[in-house]
């Protein structure tokens, strides 16, 4: 199967045995190799979400094989390898309203008066796409709380880029599912604290949210969207990994991604309560046990995945995240601003930033205290500035 089909580069998709291998052509193909060649380890060692005759669904964070979107993602990982940046994730905050109040949530502080406009998610999302972003994610708050989101997710230029969303269950009605698949939905990610009804309720801070997740998940798989469990790991909840997993396998869902607890929002004060080098090899080793199963979903350990033997730290380089303020992040978890879109285009944030993320980063830099020391812990006499608030550049 040709998957991308370049002047300087071609690549085949070749099946056998439910495994997928990449196998690439042309002038620019030893450039591409080292990339190919990780992508391609990744095929032999987990199973992708789908494959069929006609495309292969590796995760819910990766467009469809073959798709033009995957172009995209091809071509971001040649730039990556130039050393080029490229978003390949814009995720943008459209709303901080949320019925729940996780003591986890490191979008806390943010004031959105106003919040964005369609008109202005829109034109992100154009700005995003045009700077080779192929997945577009709206995040929160509750993203389902803007009646607007069905628009904003029919907005986005599915030869381009896939969109996804993020939330807690709150409103995930199956006529709100069925809404959001017909606008062009590829998947959802539901927020899941604890496998433990009680547990899960206590850190989202209302009771009903589990069951709320429970019914949103069920409906989001009938419409027939790819569901992503979307669990935060700290310390408290690490030891429930199997018990998360045989959730998301109960109840049918495509893939459980994982991602790191950051002392941020209203984890500011629990610097000494994140995951540390030992927590992150123990989910790489997670996700290669699960993902070498026939059965079940796949698994993607974001920590071990933006590690130093995958592809590193995104942000800044290889993500950019937008708030529901305007205000440009590295990521989601990184409270330094380089500009509002209500000011200045994206692609001249963008650029701006280049000027700080210059290299790549082999381990999330919010776990490197001198970049915390240097870029986050700005105070002055005058006018300290908290670590939860977000530095300006």
């Amino acid at each position: 199967m040709r998957v991308y089909d370049k002047s300087y580069i071609k690549l085949n998709a070749i099946t056998e045995n439910d495994k997928v291998q990449i196998v690439p052509e042309g002038t620019l193909s030893p450039v591409a190799k080292p990339i190919i060649k990780r992508i391609n380890k990744m095929f032999l060692e987990e199973k992708p979400i789908l494959v069929d005759d006609e495309k292969i669904i590796f995760s819910s964070w990766a467009p469809p094989v073959p798709s033009t979107a995957f172009d995209r993602l091809i071509s971001s990982q040649v730039a990556a390898v130039l050393k080029k940046r490229v978003p390949d994730q814009s995720s943008i905050g459209i709303t901080m309203r949320c019925p729940n109040k996780c003591i986890h949530c490191g979008a806390a502080d943010i004031i959105a008066d106003p919040e964005l406009s369609l008109e202005e998610v829109n034109r992100v999302v154009d700005e995003s796409i045009d700077l080779g972003s192929y997945l577009i994610s709206f995040d929160g708050g509750e993203p389902l709380l803007r009646k607007d989101l069905p628009d904003m997710i029919r907005h986005v230029d599915k030869t381009k880029a896939i969109a996804t969303t993020f939330t807690s269950g709150y409103g995930l009605t199956q006529d709100k599912a069925k809404e959001l698949k017909d606008a062009g939905l590829y998947a959802i990610r539901v927020s899941i604290d604890s496998p433990r009804q009680e547990e899960h309720d206590r850190v989202r801070g209302r009771t009903g949210s589990y069951v709320d997740a429970m019914n949103g998940i069920t409906n989001a798989i009938d419409a027939g969207l790819l569901t992503d469990m979307f669990v935060v790991v700290s310390p408290n909840n690490i030891d429930e990994l199997d018990d998360f997993y045989a959730l998301a396998e109960s109840k049918g869902m495509h893939e459980m991604s994982l991602y790191e607890i950051i002392a941020v929002g209203r984890w500011l004060d629990h610097e000494d309560e994140t995951i540390g080098p030992n927590d992150v090899d123990r989910l790489g080793r997670f996700q290669k046990e699960k993902n070498k199963l026939t059965d079940g979903p796949r698994v993607t350990a974001f920590p071990f995945f933006m590690g130093p033997d995958m592809f590193g730290c995104f942000a800044g380089r290889r993500w950019v995240h937008i708030t529901s303020a305007g205000d440009v992040l590295p990521c989601a978890y990184t409270p330094l601003t380089f500009g509002n879109i209500r000011d200045e285009s994206l692609q001249d944030i963008w650029n701006k930033m280049g000027k700080t993320y210059k290299k790549s980063a082999k381990l999330c830099l919010m776990r490197d205290p001198s970049f915390i020391a240097e870029y986050i812990h700005l105070f002055s006499e005058d006018a300290p500035m908290p670590f939860n608030m977000y530095a300006r550049v």
